[in-house]
Parts: structure tokens; C-alpha cells; sequence
């Protein structure tokens, strides 16, 4: 789903967290359901297909003072 993304500055695929993902965020945020929050899955590196990975809400671009970026799955 193409959503504005504040890092990228331009509208990006984006996508819902994986459970992985939102264990992480909960974990990360001391909350008990992030289940609001998207990825952008934009592409920011073609050679090693380095995604921007930054999160925002249905609602606000901006979410946070500091962008925050979903870890890359090991």
C-alpha cells in the first residue's frame, strides 16, 4: 500500500509488520499492541536491495521525534 514515507520523502510501498516485527516493536516501545504501525519497504540500494524499513502509523507520517527502523530479520 503506497503511503508517504517522512525518511523518504515521497509516497512508498508500505507494508504491515510481521509477528517477528511487531515482537520486536513491543518490545522496543514497553506496549502491549502496535498493531497500527507499517513499514516502508522502499528500496534505497538497488545493489544489495537495502531497504528504508522506517515506521509510521495508518494516520501520522511521524509517529516519532526519531525515526525508528525495523532491524533486518537475521
Amino acid at each position: 500500500m503506497p503511503m508517504y514515507c517522512f525518511t523518504c520523502d515521497a509516497d512508498q510501498p508500505h507494508r504491515p509488520l510481521t509477528r517477528a516485527e511487531e515482537a520486536w516493536l513491543k518490545e522496543r516501545l514497553g506496549r502491549a499492541s502496535v498493531r497500527e504501525f507499517w513499514m516502508c519497504e522502499a528500496e534505497l540500494n538497488t545493489e544489495t536491495k537495502k531497504q528504508c524499513r522506517n515506521l509510521r502509523t495508518g494516520m501520522n507520517k511521524k509517529p516519532f521525534a526519531r525515526p525508528i527502523r525495523v532491524p533486518v530479520p537475521d
